[in-house]
């Protein structure tokens, strides 16, 4: 899996020329970065070239089925395969783009379709496999600023909830539900989470 930022681009970031935090920082990175893909439930750059495969069971009647992985690439030459079986021991047949099944890029979700209306899904067992890209080239200028400070959250230990400084003592409790990260950065996370 892709960092979703480099140690150039934190070290430039952050005005850091010396190199004796490398070490730490680009493991300060390489986790940050999976914590932030963990929490958004998105891989947000790891299958913008490399494919993903989901099977969706389904239940009578279902006509739409929503992919995991935002935004679904629908650009030319990258559109999903979309196809279905009716029976697990059956071969899936592959389906026809705006004929067949509509993507809808706004809820990432992939409509079974006849004509100008719906249709039914085959039910069973995997009976729908969507292969898809998806997420972004390089990682979105906001969410790259959101990576940065929460490396540096980490490396600066600012996550601990109680620090004492020459006498001072520093609370560091974000509010609401947002105690797991600061307020600032939890805003830009959401942003990119998908449910």
């Amino acid at each position: 899996m892709a960092d979703l930022i480099t140690l150039t681009q934190y070290k430039e970031a952050e005005g850091i020329s010396s190199t004796q935090n490398d070490a730490r920082l680009t493991t300060l990175i390489e986790s940050v970065s999976q914590l932030v893909k963990t929490y958004c439930n998105n891989t947000i750059i790891d299958n913008y070239s490399a494919a993903a495969t989901e099977l969706f069971n389904i239940m009578a009647g279902e006509t739409v089925v929503q992919v995991s992985k935002a935004p679904i690439r629908t650009d030319v030459g990258n559109a999903p395969v979309v196809s279905e079986r009716t029976s697990p021991t059956e071969s899936y047949t592959t389906l026809t783009l705006d004929t067949d099944y509509y993507i809808d890029t706004v809820t990432d979700s992939v409509y079974r379709i006849a004509g100008a209306g719906l249709r039914s899904w085959p039910t069973g067992v995997g009976a729908v496999k969507v292969i898809y890209k998806a997420g972004y080239a390089t990682t979105p200028t906001d969410l790259k600023l959101a990576v940065i400070d929460l490396v540096k959250y980490y490396h600066k230990d600012e996550h601990t909830t109680r620090r004492t400084l020459t006498g001072a003592t520093i609370e560091n409790q974000g509010t609401g539900e947002s105690k797991g990260f600061p307020d600032h950065i939890k805003r830009i996370l959401d942003l990119y989470k998908t449910y």
